[in-house]
């Protein structure tokens, strides 16, 4: 029988149980297991909705991989739904299908992640089949070759809308050919030189049980969640290896101020102008969402009145931030008209510099930061929400705050904590990038 104690450091001992979050009547307890092999199970009890969400978590993305293996982690999600050990691809997606549930994946610059979300009652299905995906899938010559072409379509949708080209052109203007500034689909040229051993060698090698951690959210029991997994990993968990631990920090990746401009026959120019932001584990990362909520985070923020509202030069302006393990993003995006190009790009440069120079004002404080709380908040709704929740901070964080503890972080941040964190990462030397038809001119910092 297993020992069940609250949590009060980041245990590692398999066969125990622990109470990360002990929830109210039985609502949100959130659990954690660890199996042998090091595979981790996070569970977080909804027992008022009628459905679960089930997810696999890999520690692994597209930063992970050599110049030579560019995209064979975004490939690599594609092949494990053509077929496993027991199940062909027909038989993966109809058995999800005739229950009525979802099934589907991801791919991140640090993670990928397997999901499904189902009745309550079909838990054991999806428990199943995502765990079989994950643990024995076979990868053939055919399915390679066959995948290939969709992955390079997926390619050329993405070069096809420039809204979606500019953030991977900005982030490779931002920190070069470093893993980080790789785009997470590779190239073509990299996705056609991608053979068979290199693709199931990556498998091999990074799909192993310490690298994983299951996430399950929804009416749900976790002895329950943790029977399921340890049948459907049989003979993979005897292993007497400890989990992998949280990617935190590590070497930082370096910011390269400049312009990048990319040339392209569109009917509107594509713009994002930023810098290097904080990591996730920065406790400035409280302070710099409020001030993203504020400078673009909104209808009422700055960017949004200004840009779209005062003037009408845009359809869609914001702000947005990114955070990795060692260094994060700061960026502004618009799309306007080419001829209006310059207007949009000097008011995005002025609302910045005035931040920086100058924070914000109080009631922009207040807006920012019930902003950030509504909509963390609304967006834990649902089950597949809770579930990225808990299985995100499980395999890239050193622990899991409650929402409780999220809200108090954001309610302590003060006027002096946004200035401190504007000038810090505002004020820096800024790049851009920018698509359009813009074959003949050159663009300033």
């Amino acid at each position: 029988m297993r020992a069940e104690v609250t949590l009060s450091a980041r245990a590692q001992e398999p066969g125990t149980t622990y109470t990360l979050h002990p929830g109210a009547d039985g609502a949100g307890t959130v659990r954690r297991t660890v199996l042998p092999g090091g595979l981790r199970i996070v569970t977080e009890t909804m027992p008022t909705v009628r459905s679960a969400a089930f997810g696999i978590w890999v520690g692994v993305g597209s930063r992970d991989e050599a110049v030579e293996d560019a995209g064979a982690t975004h490939y690599l999600e594609h092949l494990l739904f053509k077929g496993t050990e027991r199940r062909s691809a027909l038989d993966i997606s109809a058995a999800l299908d005739a229950v009525g549930g979802d099934l589907n994946a991801f791919t991140a610059k640090e993670y990928t992640c397997y999901y499904a979300r189902v009745l309550d009652a079909d838990l054991p299905l999806a428990v199943d089949v995502v765990s079989d995906m994950v643990s024995s899938s076979v990868i053939t010559q055919a399915d390679l070759d066959t995948e290939r072409d969709v992955v390079l379509e997926e390619i050329s949708m993405r070069d096809d809308d420039p809204s979606d080209l500019v953030h991977d052109e900005f982030s490779y203007a931002l920190y070069g050919d470093a893993p980080l500034g790789r785009p997470i689909l590779g190239t073509v040229e990299s996705i056609n030189a991608l053979g068979l051993d290199a693709v199931t060698g990556y498998y091999k090698q990074r799909y192993l049980p310490p690298n994983l951690v299951i996430a399950a959210a929804g009416n749900v029991d976790h002895d329950k969640v943790v029977e399921l997994v340890t049948k459907a990993f049989d003979g993979k968990l005897s292993d007497d290896v400890l989990p992998s631990p949280p990617r935190i920090g590590g070497s930082l990746t370096p910011g390269r101020p400049g312009v990048r401009v990319v040339p392209k026959d569109t009917e509107q120019a594509n713009l994002i102008l930023g810098t290097v932001g904080v990591s996730r584990t920065d406790e400035r990362r409280w302070a710099l969402g409020v001030l993203n909520a504020a400078l673009g985070g909104g209808m009422s923020s700055r960017l949004f009145q200004e840009i779209r509202e005062k003037r009408g030069l845009a359809y869609s302006v914001y702000s947005y931030t990114s955070q990795y393990a060692d260094t994060g993003t700061f960026g502004v995006y618009a799309g306007c008209q080419p001829g209006k190009v310059d207007e949009v790009l000097a008011i995005c440069r002025d609302e910045v510099a005035k931040a920086a120079a100058s924070g914000i004002t109080p009631e922009e404080l207040v807006r920012g930061k019930g902003q950030l709380r509504g909509s963390m908040v609304l967006g834990l709704e649902d089950t597949g929400s809770r579930m990225s929740r808990i299985g995100k901070s499980e395999l890239v964080y050193e622990e899991l705050l409650s929402v409780d503890d999220v809200l108090a972080h954001i309610d302590a941040v003060t006027l002096d904590d946004i200035s401190a964190v504007a000038a810090e990462v505002l004020d820096q030397q800024m790049t851009l990038t920018v698509i359009g038809p813009f074959e003949d001119r050159t663009f300033s910092l």
